[in-house]
């Protein structure tokens, strides 16, 4: 039996390999797998100190569903704060960093933790102001800020770690995007991460030399899965704290990358720097692109493979409530890591529901469900728990999609991202994935408008190549009855924007596109 606990984790890896790189950032600090657990005992002592504890109540009352709530960029001491908080046997709930006050405090109020661990003004926002306000409404709640260095303590200071084996406790609070309500807290365990990082690493063939690219939020549940994977492998994590097209890509070509994620705008940011290398590998050493997080659009598979090398895109599905669910291979054909979400990772069960209730049949379109080894233990608000199961135990992703003969998994658009026009209804994905083909076209999303009409109105919002000139909507509209999409699905209006308004995990954020553009 290998380790089944985060912290056991840390120590069975410092024992395997101690003197192996494990992370290292833009500025060149780096820290070996020994290093980081001595590192984390350290922290866990000072922040034991500082107030880190569990399971108390701030000030009495409800007990807390997270010991410890925590903001802070991609740094070393992010990974660092994580195995602490795992040593004292902590609940920790990562926030995202763009979260601001509304969204903290939802959070904090919901969570109750003792400690609010935030970084100073940090791009300038004002993160311990935001904090010291939101804790001011929560007695007991403490604020720590880290600039630059965690707390710490003497080891010796602290008591044996929590056994493992039985059943495993809920060790995690990951909060959903919160972008049309209020965010959804999901509960996780070790072991529902441990399941994910295993299986991501089983289809990227991750081992010991490979670097990755650990270039987007941290405290987004993607990158405690490949902190997990990282320890499970044996693998270094190359940071940085913010993601910069230009920047991200050099210090990614000076570590030596193999696995360069983490999504689609991020793969359009690496060939868009190969292509300023012309004769060249931007990435010597690439193996593949892992993706997830957002739709990609097929060409793109293909384009990463043939310009920066390496197997090309190998995405992944999931959720905040079920993190990838399937998984495209490195051994996968090309069409089906161009065209699919992959493959259900072991042990994840996945149905497709019709829209009448019935199983789907291969190819068949419906709503994904899903029970897995990775689906969380409920929510923290537990009456949302219900709703989100079937009656025969699956987890309702609000996905729609197909699973072909092979076992391939598409995702064609969420339940809630249908068009209703005159009665028919248009899959956004299905119109961007055309559009996306279009020479002129380097970004787009497709969104329905309000129409006293029509219901709804077709539009799409789209960022022109660099360089071309911007299409007409008469010629997007040809280019799609060239390729066969009935003209009831064209889009009736076009935006051109700089970019797309995107969640840090590359999501586009579509409710801020239709509130700009709704009332116009």
């Amino acid at each position: 039996m290998g380790p089944s606990r985060l912290w056991e984790l840390v120590e069975w890896r410092a024992a395997a390999t101690p003197d192996a790189e494990m992370a290292v950032d833009e500025r060149g600090r780096r820290l070996t797998f020994g290093e980081y657990r001595a590192a984390a005992e350290r922290a866990a002592a000072g922040l034991a100190a500082a107030g880190a504890r569990g399971p108390g109540t701030p000030g009495g009352g409800t007990p807390p569903i997270a010991d410890v709530s925590w903001q802070l960029p991609t740094w070393i001491e992010s990974l660092v704060l994580v195995a602490a908080l795992a040593r004292l046997g902590l609940v920790q709930n990562p926030i995202l960093p763009i979260y601001r006050e509304r969204e903290v405090g939802f959070i904090a109020g919901q969570a109750r933790p003792a400690l609010l661990i935030v970084p100073p003004e940090w791009r300038g926002f004002d993160h311990p102001a935001m904090a010291r306000r939101v804790a001011a409404r929560h007695p007991g709640m403490k604020v720590l800020v880290v600039d630059g260095a965690l707390p710490e303590g003497d080891p010796a200071s602290l008591p044996p770690p929590l056994p493992g084996g039985g059943a495993a406790p809920v060790r995690w609070l990951f909060y959903t995007s919160g972008t049309t309500a209020d965010p959804k807290g999901a509960r996780h365990t070790d072991a529902a991460i441990m399941a994910t990082a295993t299986g991501m690493s089983e289809r990227l063939a991750m081992g010991p030399g490979d670097r990755n690219a650990l270039v987007f939020p941290f405290t987004h549940i993607g990158g405690i899965v490949w902190l997990f994977a990282g320890l499970l492998g044996g693998f270094a994590h190359i940071l940085t704290e913010a993601f910069d097209p230009r920047g991200t890509a050099e210090v990614l070509r000076r570590e030596g990358v193999t696995t360069a994620g983490a999504g689609t705008p991020f793969h359009q940011a690496y060939l868009a720097a190969q292509r300023e290398r012309p004769g060249e590998r931007l990435f010597p050493r690439l193996r593949v692109c892992p993706g997830g997080g957002a739709p990609k659009p097929p060409r793109l598979h293909l384009e990463v493979k043939e310009e920066l090398g390496g197997a090309g895109v190998a995405s992944g599905w999931g959720l905040t409530e079920c993190p990838i669910l399937s998984m495209g291979s490195v051994h996968d054909p090309d069409w089906a890591l161009a065209g699919t979400e992959g493959r259900a990772l072991p042990g994840v069960d996945l149905r497709v529901v019709t829209s009448d209730g019935r199983l789907a049949g291969p190819g068949e379109e419906g709503e994904l469900r899903a029970m897995a080894p990775q689906l969380m233990a409920g929510y923290a608000d537990a009456a949302l728990d219900a709703a989100a199961f079937d009656a025969h135990g699956y987890f309702r992703t609000g996905d729609l999609g197909t699973i072909d003969e092979h076992g391939f998994v598409t995702v064609t658009g969420r339940l809630k991202d249908v068009i209703v026009r005159k009665g028919e209804n248009i899959s956004a994905p299905e119109v961007e994935n055309l559009l996306f083909e279009h020479p002129g076209v380097r970004d787009v999303a497709v969104i329905g408008l309000p129409d006293p009409v029509l219901g709804e109105r077709c539009c799409a919002v789209l960022v022109p190549e660099t360089g071309r000139e911007s299409p007409s909507l008469e010629e997007l509209s040809a280019w799609l009855r060239e390729r066969g999409l009935m003209v009831q699905k064209h889009p009736e209006r076009l935006e051109l924007v700089q970019e797309l308004p995107r969640s840090p995990a590359g999501k586009v954020l579509k409710s801020d596109l239709r509130s700009r553009f709704g009332a116009a």
